[in-house]
């Protein structure tokens, strides 16, 4: 699988596997960041199951359950506070690296402008273009 970078420190991929995990601890990924609630989708590994991997990889974890489209001020902040937390570079999964890409969008909003971070979204081959009220208004706060 091809691991799509949003920052040095920051790539995004669809629901990884355990060969993946392989990969990304070999390609010099320090953590990984769960983005999805377990089981929606059946045979979807767990958080439990997808940290074990991980940390069998001396790999570090965060889960950050979100469902797509339903992005809260709550679910931004946990993934402010896992992305401060671990060491990078990190990667984010969810079903198809987009929730992965709203939230760390969404983290740096005030921080970066909209531009910017639609930008970064794009060239790793998300639109995130219809966030845009929500990212700009996080910059004028």
């Amino acid at each position: 699988m091809s691991f799509k970078p949003l920052t040095p420190l920051l790539s995004v991929a669809p629901q990884i596997s355990e060969a993946d995990v392989a990969l990304a601890a070999r390609q010099g990924f320090r953590s990984i960041i769960d983005n999805r609630p377990d089981g929606e989708e059946p045979g979807q590994p767990s958080a439990a199951e997808m940290k074990a991997m991980a940390e069998a990889h001396g790999l570090g974890f965060a889960h950050v359950p979100t469902i797509g489209g339903q992005v809260s001020d709550d679910h931004v902040a946990m993934m402010a506070e896992a992305l401060k937390r671990l060491e990078g570079p990190v990667l984010a999964y969810c079903r198809t690296g987009t929730r992965s890409t709203i939230l760390w969008a969404l983290s740096e909003a005030g921080v970066q402008p909209a531009d910017a971070l639609i930008a970064a979204a794009s060239g790793a081959g998300y639109d995130l273009s219809a966030l845009r009220p929500r990212l700009e208004a996080a910059n004028v706060r």
